[in-house]
């Protein structure tokens, strides 16, 4: 094997999860993903894709339809996208390890804000280039980006810089002033980004239908691929279907590589993603007002917990928090699965800048389920 990939650390995630899989009277908050199925709306298309006989391969950037409707939703949402800078990819992440392919050689420098979800840095580790991470920190009960750490972080020497945003622990999410800085920084550095915005659509903001997004700021032919997903805005985790927003005149290149890596997402799957874009509209503003009041049960929860540190989040689906004294995330999530069924990931699945802190997923159909792992919670504090 590579000494890349033997060095690749497990999941911390999986670590707890593993302890807890297959208990009834666990309560499972570690994965970033809601327990409300699929729309029926959704699964239906798939199955009469499947009934007509569509699994055979299709062209290595998507269905044609369903680009044309990724190009339309994106320009909703952020001004025109044409639909010759879209790529149907079989999933997010895989949408994200296309783009590293695309740009990396071995010995690259990558800069990348963290804490973040490990897929990301570990993506730039697999393909032999080297991560800077800076780091957010808390102030004033928010996290927030040191704007001039991360311009200085990024010279003309990096090759890539990497931006979850909304961001997948925290909730941070990057204003269009520290987008606009930040892309024409990269402008004169020559530097590319890689924009993860899967949970653009999750965000809390009053009239606001989505996050800021890197496409509302850039421009055809800026160095930027902004990746997406329909795995938290639809409810489609399992489904495995994503998109990239390319610069113009680069889909040779992605469909060479979608060749080599998956071929084609499957058609069927494919159906399901344009019965969910044809119901964007009032499925994702409904999704959003339940996760938004399942925030609020969990944080003013939180909250009223002594000892317990938490910012509150504008985005994304989790808390991220911690407890005074709980120096060692990983412990403290394998203690309370296993001594009080409160299923949580550790802060330290994220990086080291994650040690001490825990993740709660609060994307529940039922509120009652976040009361009751607070209850837990409280129990393991002896409170």
């Amino acid at each position: 094997m590579r000494d890349a990939i033997q060095h690749l650390p497990a999941s911390k995630i999986r670590l707890v999860a593993n302890a807890g899989l297959g208990r009834s009277d666990v309560l499972p908050f570690w994965f970033g993903e809601s327990d409300e199925v699929t729309p029926e709306p959704v699964r239906q298309a798939a199955a009469d894709s499947l009934a007509r006989g569509e699994t055979f391969y299709t062209h290595n950037l998507g269905l044609p339809e369903l680009r044309a409707a990724i190009a339309g939703y994106c320009s909703a949402l952020h001004g025109p996208v044409a639909v010759d800078r879209v790529a149907v990819t079989s999933s997010g992440v895989t949408g994200l390890m296309l783009a590293m392919q695309l740009l990396l050689d071995p010995g690259d420098e990558v800069v990348a804000v963290v804490p973040v979800w490990p897929n990301l840095t570990a993506q730039p580790a697999i393909l032999g280039a080297r991560v800077t991470r800076v780091a957010l920190r808390p102030v004033d009960g928010a996290w927030r980006l040191d704007l001039q750490e991360l311009l200085a972080a990024v010279t003309p020497a990096t090759r890539l810089l990497l931006v979850n945003s909304p961001n997948n622990p925290t909730g941070w999410t990057l204003s269009r002033a520290e987008q606009q800085a930040l892309l024409e920084h990269c402008r004169r550095t020559g530097t590319w980004i890689v924009a993860d915005e899967v949970y653009e659509r999750i965000h809390f903001e009053a009239g606001r239908l989505a996050a800021p997004s890197f496409l509302d700021v850039g421009t055809p032919d800026d160095r930027l691929i902004v990746v997406g997903s329909f795995s938290k805005s639809f409810l489609m985790t399992g489904w495995r279907l994503g998109w990239l927003v390319l610069p113009q005149g680069q889909m040779d290149e992605a469909g060479k590589l979608l060749e080599f890596n998956s071929s084609c997402a499957p058609v069927f799957v494919q159906r399901g993603g344009l019965a969910a874009l044809a119901m964007a509209d009032t499925f994702v503003p409904e999704l959003v007002g339940r996760l938004q009041a399942c925030r609020d049960t969990l944080l003013d929860g939180l909250l009223a917990l002594p000892g317990v540190q938490v910012a509150k989040p504008v985005a994304g689906l989790y808390a991220w928090f911690r407890i005074t004294g709980e120096d060692d995330a990983l412990a403290c999530a394998q203690r309370l699965v296993a001594e009080h069924g409160l299923g949580l990931a550790p802060g330290s699945a994220f990086g080291d800048e994650g040690e001490g802190w825990l993740r709660w997923c609060f994307a529940s159909r039922d509120p009652a389920r976040l009361v009751d792992g607070l209850n837990r919670l409280r129990g393991a504090l002896r409170l």
